[in-house]
């Protein structure tokens, strides 16, 4: 899922060990920056006139009206070019000096004078986008969150959730947090933040030795100030979590997006946070009774119903029978209901090492499940 893949990819100084100290530094970040509305024919691209070295010589800078001369970030760079209508990764070769007049030109004849919104920290410019561009600042998603998790290690029920023991096969959600097990997240692009409600499992039925069934809450939300990506808040039911951060037996999923658009700061005001508290206090009946009807919506009467009907969502021989295999080692039974497939289709496809193909198996098993409990 995408908790994984974030895992997977974030360098050690986007790591943080608790919600306060993420907030610090998105917080900073926001005390010194500066948005302006500014109309392209006013901004003026600044190259060094004589360059001495190869770095001197790609350097670029961005004047503004005010005096104020910022450098542009890597990704604020691509959404200039994007905006001059000119080609990044290009521009990115040529000397700064004839990259500076070809921004200069798309920003004065292809934008035909209209206004653009710059994003600045200090001396870096980190966006640069259209006028109506909507920011929801990360600090304010944080702070979101914050006010129903606290810091997120344990002082109210949502935490940075623990660690599944593959030694024991057993959940210990008192796993303590490290820059290796956090899943609160930034860069100068982005945040992201996974939590759970761990110490509290929801029994959804039995397991096939008589042990209870359990699951326990999840969400994550995602936000970009500077235009990488819209909000996500993202809330779901799970068994476990590995220590490489895949979740297991992910049911329930449901997504709320929102753009960036004109009105998205007053729609994350209206609806995604309340969103985000009632998911919080929610109630677990819907996923009991969603349960109960997947087990009880029978699917196949035999092995040849199950691979058939595994062949008709465009399961390879294969992989169906890696799913039915998965499924009788899960549930003890060989797949015959809607619940039997799902948690097959999810087992199995946590034994495949590419991220997106075992993705999208996932999203199989969460589309058999809402279709069957729509």
């Amino acid at each position: 899922m995408t908790v994984s893949r974030q895992w997977l990819s974030r360098s050690p100084d986007q790591r943080f060990l608790s919600l306060p100290d993420l907030k610090a530094s998105v917080d900073a970040r926001r005390e010194r920056s500066i948005e302006s509305r500014i109309n392209t024919k006013k901004i003026e691209f600044l190259a060094p006139e004589n360059p001495t070295t190869i770095q001197q010589t790609h350097d670029l800078s961005v004047g503004l009206p005010d005096g104020t001369v910022v450098s542009p970030s890597h990704w604020s760079f691509g959404q200039l070019s994007g905006l001059a209508k000119a080609p990044a990764g290009y521009l990115r070769t040529l000397p700064s000096q004839i990259t500076a007049d070809a921004l200069s030109y798309g920003m004065r004849y292809n934008r035909e004078g209209e206004a653009v919104k710059l994003y600045a920290a200090g001396d870096e410019l980190l966006a640069a986008t259209g006028p109506d561009y909507g920011r929801i600042f990360d600090a304010e998603v944080v702070d979101a969150v914050m006010q129903v998790a606290g810091s997120g290690l344990g002082d109210s029920r949502w935490k940075v959730p623990g660690v599944l023991d593959w030694r024991t096969n057993t959940y210990d959600p008192e796993a303590p947090v490290t820059t290796d097990s956090t899943t609160l997240f930034a860069s100068d692009r982005d945040v992201f933040m996974f939590l759970v409600d761990d110490r509290n499992p929801i029994e959804v039925g039995k397991l096939p030795d008589g042990n209870p069934d359990l699951m326990f809450r999840g969400f994550y939300i995602s936000n970009s100030e500077v235009g990488s990506g819209s909000l996500r808040l993202a809330a779901f039911y799970l068994r476990a979590v590995c220590c490489n951060r895949i979740l297991w037996g992910v049911e329930g999923f449901e997504e709320l997006t929102m753009r960036h658009s004109k009105y998205a700061p007053s729609r994350f005001v209206e609806q995604a946070r309340p969103a985000l508290a009632s998911y919080a206090e929610g109630s677990t009946r819907k996923l009991i009774e969603g349960v109960e009807q997947a087990k009880a919506a029978k699917l196949a009467q035999d092995d040849d119903d199950a691979l058939q009907f595994l062949a008709g969502r465009g399961f390879s021989r294969k992989m169906a029978e890696r799913v039915m295999a998965a499924s009788e080692e899960g549930e003890g039974r060989k797949p015959r209901t809607a619940w039997d497939f799902a948690q097959g289709i999810t087992r199995a496809a946590h034994s495949i090492p590419n991220t997106d193909a075992r993705i999208e198996l996932e999203g199989e098993a969460r589309r058999l499940l809402d279709k069957v409990t729509a």
